[in-house]
């Protein structure tokens, strides 16, 4: 019997099946946080040599991504049919309380002492066009399930590590509270997110095809935020 996604789930309700896709993600996340920790970028904010400069590049190289954030969801919405009419609505409820989070990074930038016309003009960085192309492509397939394993990445990258970057980004440099009110953001509502998450597997993981196809989707997106870091070390 399939769980309404109106029931909100917990770890502890999952299902069978999506109790082993929660375990494949989590897997998936574990190289993930690998991954970030090998970038440059991140490497000097855990040796605590970040430097302004270095926060302000990070913003640039962020703000194109959490826009094409809200256009992907919003795309994914739109192809789920009157079967998964429920997971549309909490899709649609997401795109809402998201479409607007690239204000929060720019007023970050400015706070950091960044020119606000800067960071509007920056254009994607090869990871940033990657990942994007391949979530509108994604989002383009009817009842996109799959994007569960990308929401698994990106909103566990709010609840798992931006409280933690923001703090360590206002305890290293000289800078207002102000200037990390988007990871701070995030840090704080992505837990509610999660919980989301959670109800969604609860209502697809029917069989394993669905689960590899949501942790295969997870691993492509690890691999392609991953690299939206690297090649910062390049520029």
């Amino acid at each position: 019997m399939q769980t309404s996604s109106k029931e909100t789930a917990t770890k502890e309700t999952l299902t069978p099946h999506a109790q082993n896709c929660l375990q494949s993600l989590i897997s998936v996340w574990l190289n993930f946080e690998k991954q970030l920790n090998r970038t440059d970028i991140i490497r000097k904010l855990n040796a605590g040599s970040l430097t302004n400069d270095d926060y302000k590049i990070l913003l640039l190289n962020l703000r194109q991504q959490v826009i094409e954030g809200s256009r992907w969801i919003s795309r994914a919405a739109s192809s789920f049919d009157r079967e998964f009419s429920d997971i549309r609505s909490i899709v649609i409820g997401h795109a809402k309380e998201e479409h607007l989070d690239y204000l929060l990074l720019e007023k970050d930038f400015e706070a950091a002492g960044g020119d606000v016309s800067l960071i509007q003009q920056q254009p994607k960085n090869i990871g940033s066009e990657a990942l994007h192309g391949y979530m509108m492509h994604k989002s383009s397939d009817k009842n996109p399930v799959g994007l569960i394993g990308a929401m698994w990445i990106i909103e566990g990258l709010g609840e798992k590590m931006a409280n933690e970057w923001a703090s360590r980004i206002d305890e290293l440099l000289a800078l207002p509270k102000t200037a990390t009110k988007f990871m701070q953001y995030h840090g704080e509502n992505d837990d509610s997110h999660m919980e989301k998450l959670y109800t969604m597997l609860n209502r697809v993981c029917i069989n394993e095809s669905v689960i590899e196809d949501i942790t295969t989707t997870a691993k492509v997106v690890a691999r392609l935020y991953a690299l939206q870091l690297e090649v910062i070390d390049y520029e």
